[in-house]
């Protein structure tokens, strides 16, 4: 079920409604704020018990700024973060910390992300710590069985990061958010910072992981083919917002957004065909400080100039709604039906 409400059986895990994130630009003497850099704004989704979300997009589009968001490893601006039923935006102090122990992320940078003067064991053990994870014994227990879970053996556990490859560095990482038993995971980029010959091995390990520890993640990627292979549904962002979200299936098969379009295109095959048409989008991404009236996606957008000379510039000035469509969500207007309906606070994709 892309969206409605949801009964109690297939209550959504994750539940984000208009999520925004700005970053303040200061310039002057007295770094006096003269605008916002607009990373997430008015984002809304939901992930169900089990279910991996891709998110993909170019760089810049505010992926890694969602995904960090929703951990509150960086602050909303506004907008509300439900992580099965507790609203995770108001938790203060204990509430914040027992929700955190659930909701962990895993970096892009597997070396950048580990302290270095910490050996594998104090890493991973450092949050049983925290959240007074038991005894010094059941804690060597609880880090001994991560890392045999990740592919990894006792004798990494005295030694320090640098002495490791960047495939296994990902997979102390990895350890390191499992070891406090979380219902949620966040995988920033999770393979992006390794050799090709390792990331299959990293990929087929969190599908393994998926499995045995009855995970939920939210995937972010570039990388079109793994969102493909890893996600149920999957999200495409542009410049802060969600500009359409459907069954991964759905999606590939059927891209509906210009955007989307464009990004498939761009995907490598062993097996071209002459039907195979690469879209090239004109221009750069828009600044995020400054985004463009109306859609944003318009500047680039090979459909905009025949829509906005029949409909009186609507994509210029009217920013278009995240629409239900043919079996998935779509913001745009040139694509958007008279069957389409605004989804209610309880309709989110």
């Amino acid at each position: 079920m892309l969206s409605g409400t949801c009964s109690a059986d297939d209550a959504p895990l994750v539940r984000v409604e208009e999520l925004r994130k700005f970053f303040p630009v200061r310039r002057g003497l007295f770094s006096r704020v003269v605008g916002y850099v607009r990373a997430v704004e008015d984002v809304s989704f939901q992930i169900r018990p089990g279910e991996t979300l891709g998110l993909v997009g170019e760089t810049g589009c505010g992926k890694t700024t969602l995904g960090r968001t929703l951990v509150r490893l960086l602050e909303p601006t506004a907008g509300r973060i439900f992580f099965d039923g507790q609203e995770v935006t108001q938790a203060r102090g204990d509430q914040l910390r027992s929700l955190r122990r659930h909701m962990q992320i895993i970096f892009q940078d597997p070396f950048g992300s580990l302290n270095p003067r910490m050996t594998v064991q104090a890493i991973v053990e450092e949050g049983l710590l925290i959240h007074h994870g038991g005894d010094k014994h059941q804690r060597r227990e609880k880090v001994l069985k991560m890392l045999e879970a990740v592919g990894l053996d006792a004798s990494a556990m005295n030694r320090y990061p640098h002495e490791f490859s960047g495939g296994q560095r990902q997979r102390i990482g990895i350890a390191r958010a499992l070891v406090l038993e979380p219902r949620f995971l966040v995988l920033d980029e999770p393979i992006s910072a390794l050799d090709v010959s390792i990331q299959s091995q990293i990929i087929n390990l969190l599908v393994q992981l998926r499995e045995q520890f009855q995970l939920t993640y939210l995937l972010i990627s570039h990388d079109l083919s793994v969102v493909q292979y890893l996600s149920d549904r999957v999200a495409v962002m542009y410049l802060g917002q969600i500009v359409e979200l459907a069954d991964s299936s759905t999606l590939y098969q059927n891209p509906l957004h210009p955007y989307t379009q464009a990004l498939l295109s761009a995907i490598p095959t062993m097996t071209p065909s002459k039907d195979r048409r690469r879209i090239v989008l004109p221009g750069d991404v828009p600044s995020p400080i400054r985004p463009p009236s109306g859609c944003r996606f318009h500047p680039r957008c090979p459909l905009a100039p025949e829509v906005c000379r029949q409909r009186e510039d609507i994509c210029k000035k009217i920013p278009p709604e995240l629409l239900e469509l043919q079996g998935h969500w779509v913001r745009c207007h040139a694509v958007q039906n008279q069957t389409a309906s605004p989804p209610s606070t309880l309709e989110k994709p």
